[in-house]
């Protein structure tokens, strides 16, 4: 880590210094996570590279505010450096244990961050990505922007606070996001809250410019907010979303993913039938196990603070390696990539209520 802040940095932290980049200029904490090659997949050693520079910087009254973006041009970070996760798992190792314990922490740390946060969400923002930005104050998205939260194609459910911002978002659009797993740009990522500001990606530069050269007057959140004004929009035209919002409110708000797959190839909502059979034929492509738990949790976390929406995720994690479709999916997708996971249960007619029901026993919503 090339930093220019003034904590120190452990030694044992210095193999892997590189993949986080953080610097201090003009009183703004820039953190870069510098694994373009592989679009910046977070690792464990990067989330606590990550957690000790915004804790020193927290104290530290020479910064007022902190940047993060991605290196490269391809993304800001397409999620959690998975392979490695799989590799620990299959060899007897407990890195998935410890990873999530601390990347839930770390997402913790920005949401209830002391000084605002502003995350350039610059090509794909996926998975662990969306976590780190969602508790970003103010999060930026360009025309490269791609977000999603896609964990149930690989046989996994949306974590990393999935089940709070997701269950958030107006309608059944939340739901959607969550049990498809699909991709949005940044007009429906503005429609739907999980972005504030667009601004194009030529003029990032511009924006880098600005903040080294701005005067601090007001609050730290109120300057950013400023320099954003001068180049950035926080609304665009024709979102997608907008148009299939009420098919996706009608079929999204069904009892069960089962219901939902019948009613999408059965019933014409707006215009929306392409769409419907479309999505129709995707979700029966993903796990259902995943698919029902993800259906589970985001209507639960409606009802649940932030803080317990993270332990409710936790608590699914700690059966999931196990119990979950998350090793096959990997090996199916990631490892062998014959491209033909075989899901327990292998369809959704084969889900039952009991079997997604039992990953929430023992939930304490307390958190405790």
């Amino acid at each position: 880590m090339t930093a220019q802040a003034s904590s120190p940095r452990t030694q044992s932290m210095d193999a892997t210094q590189d993949d986080v980049l953080a610097e201090v200029r003009n009183h703004i904490g820039h953190l870069t996570l510098n694994r373009p090659a592989g679009l910046n997949a977070i690792t464990l050693d990067m989330v606590r590279l990550l957690q000790q520079q915004l804790d020193a910087w927290a104290t530290d009254a020479n910064v007022h505010a902190v940047v993060l973006r991605g290196a490269g041009e391809k993304a800001f970070c397409a999620g959690g450096d998975i392979r490695s996760l799989y590799d620990s798992f299959k060899s007897g190792g407990t890195l998935h244990e410890d990873f999530f314990v601390e990347e839930y922490a770390l997402d913790l740390t920005i949401h209830h961050y002391r000084k605002p946060v502003l995350a350039l969400m610059d090509g794909f923002v996926l998975g662990g990505g969306m976590g780190l930005v969602q508790g970003a104050d103010l999060r930026v998205v360009t025309e490269k922007s791609r977000l999603a939260m896609p964990e149930v194609a690989i046989g996994y459910f949306p974590d990393v606070g999935g089940s709070y911002f997701l269950s958030r978002i107006p309608g059944e659009l939340g739901i959607y996001l969550g049990v498809s797993g699909v991709q949005i740009r940044a007009a429906d990522a503005l429609y739907c809250g999980l972005a504030d500001w667009y601004l194009d990606s030529n003029k990032i530069a511009i924006l880098d410019e600005q903040l080294d050269q701005m005067a601090w007057h007001d609050t730290a959140l109120k300057d950013l907010q400023g320099v954003l004004a001068r180049l950035a929009v926080q609304q665009l035209p024709d979102a997608p979303l907008i148009a299939l919002r009420p098919a996706i409110d009608h079929f999204f708000a069904l009892p069960d993913v089962p219901s939902m797959v019948e009613q999408l190839r059965a019933v014409t909502v707006a215009d929306s039938h392409d769409w419907a059979l479309a999505t129709a034929d995707l979700l029966e492509t993903r796990s259902p196990l995943a698919m029902g738990v993800t259906l589970e949790m985001l209507r639960r976390g409606r009802h649940l603070s932030l803080e317990d929406c993270f332990a409710l995720e936790l608590h699914l994690d700690r059966q999931w390696f196990e119990r979950g479709d998350l090793i096959e999916g990997v090996r199916a997708l990631l490892i062998d990539k014959d491209k033909t996971p075989r899901w327990n249960p292998p369809t959704l007619q084969a889900l039952g209520a009991g079997h997604v029901e039992s990953f929430f026993e023992g939930f304490d919503r307390s958190g405790s």
